[in-house]
């Protein structure tokens, strides 16, 4: 069960066209993520941009390190189907050139640009437009690297007795001194970010941050990797944050395709009950040595194929024996529990047909699609059973049958009839 969400102050980006997205206070947890290409390359980003959107983003960032990116902003900015993040560092006319160009939120370090009055005329120029900043603190950005004996003198600052102490607190003393840059300038629309590779560390950070600040929290795991150890790293510390009532938008970030970083928010945020899911909810057993029939290729293929057909968020089971499978089922809107190398499929409880490992698949996708038809009728409902199911005998439907227990190829137990 999740705790109840961290207050905090909210901001708002986004367009009439695009939709306005509010981070903060009570509105729902967004999913963020960020394209890979070139922003200059317009078709190009456009097409990754709706791609994400697609798959459930509710804002993109775009890098903007050169003039030619932000110039692009202005076709860009023109169809996006969802409000987008300019990202800024180093050069502040990148910022303001966004902003010209009518982007919805800045992202900006505020340490990477050493000039305090080029730093005032990007806050400035947002508060003129009403648009939001993120500000943000990354472990490998956040240690002065140019002069030795200030880097010795932060890491001589930590607090007593915590694993990576020093730099909890350079990340908060970091944060209070790029927020007094903005509360001088009266700017408030601001986002917090604190990530680091460490996911105890971010929880932390987090922690720790949500204490002392109201501005709403951008969570995310840096560098996290590849999807299989990113997908770790980034759930453990965005899924405990978020169980604890800590997070107003997330990014979970990957070295691969953008769309997976999309798909993982989503699934982790539907997870938590804290976004109402769309198409499927796909289950099945894990590895085991009960399995009889091709199990992986199966779910694979049910995935694949309900993805693109289903819209509604029924719950589909796919196990592979008899041992889980009925409790599933009862479950599940639409399940199915194989035996030997046959499978029995249940709607809502209820067994609909008993048919072999060949037709199960098929079987399967035609009694989802029957069934979100009677959701759109009206004739059913999502997540009622109609009746309790039986575990079937294991000798019988799906059972190894009396040949195989009168060879010993099975337990031997006692058949009607011996």
């Amino acid at each position: 069960m999740t705790q109840e969400r961290r207050q905090t102050r909210t901001i708002t980006l986004g367009d009439d066209r695009t939709g306005r997205v509010t981070i903060g206070g009570d509105a729902p947890v967004s999913v963020q993520s960020m394209t890979s290409c070139y922003t200059h390359e317009i078709d190009t980003c456009l097409a990754e941009i709706e791609k994400l959107a697609a798959a459930g983003v509710d804002v993109v960032r775009v890098a903007v390190p050169e003039r030619k990116d932000t110039e692009a902003l202005v076709e860009i900015m023109k169809v996006t189907p969802v409000p987008i993040v300019a990202d800024v560092h180093f050069h502040y006319k990148r910022a303001l050139e966004a902003v010209a160009a009518g982007i919805h939120k800045i992202r900006l370090n505020p340490g990477n640009i050493k000039d305090r009055e080029q730093v005032n005329q990007v806050i400035d120029a947002c508060k003129e437009a009403g648009i939001p900043i993120r500000i943000g603190v990354n472990e490998g950005s956040i240690i002065e690297r140019r002069d030795k004996q200030k880097r010795q003198s932060e890491l001589g600052a930590y607090f007593e007795g915590h694993r990576s102490g020093h730099l909890l607190a350079i990340m908060i003393a970091k944060l209070e001194e790029y927020l007094e840059i903005f509360e001088a300038r009266d700017f408030h629309d601001v986002a917090i970010s604190a990530k680091s590779m460490d996911a105890r560390l971010v929880i932390d950070a987090y922690t720790e941050i949500s204490r002392r600040f109201d501005y709403p929290l951008h969570l995310g795991v840096t560098h996290a990797g590849t999807r299989e150890t990113g997908s770790i790293r980034s759930i453990a510390a965005l899924g405990t944050l978020l169980a604890n009532g800590i997070g107003d938008t997330l990014r979970i970030s990957y070295a691969s395709d953008p769309v997976y970083e999309v798909e993982d928010g989503v699934e982790l945020l539907c997870s938590l009950d804290m976004r109402e899911r769309k198409g499927i909810e796909l289950i099945a057993c894990p590895t085991c040595g009960r399995i009889q029939v091709d199990l992986f290729t199966l779910v694979e293929d049910v995935k694949k194929t309900l993805e693109t057909e289903i819209e509604l968020p029924i719950k589909v089971a796919v196990m592979g024996c008899i041992v889980n499978g009925p409790g599933e089922a009862e479950g599940a809107d639409v399940a199915v529990f194989a035996g030997d190398r046959r499978g029995i499929i249940y709607v809502q409880g209820e067994k609909v047909a008993n048919v072999p490992e060949a037709e199960i698949q098929e079987r399967l996708l035609a009694e989802c699609r029957a069934f979100e038809e009677r959701v759109r009728a009206g004739e059913a409902s999502l997540g009622q059973k109609v009746v309790d199911i039986v575990p079937p005998d294991p000798i019988g439907d799906l059972g190894s049958g009396v040949e195989k227990i009168r060879a010993g190829m099975v337990e031997k137990i006692t058949v009607e009839g011996e």
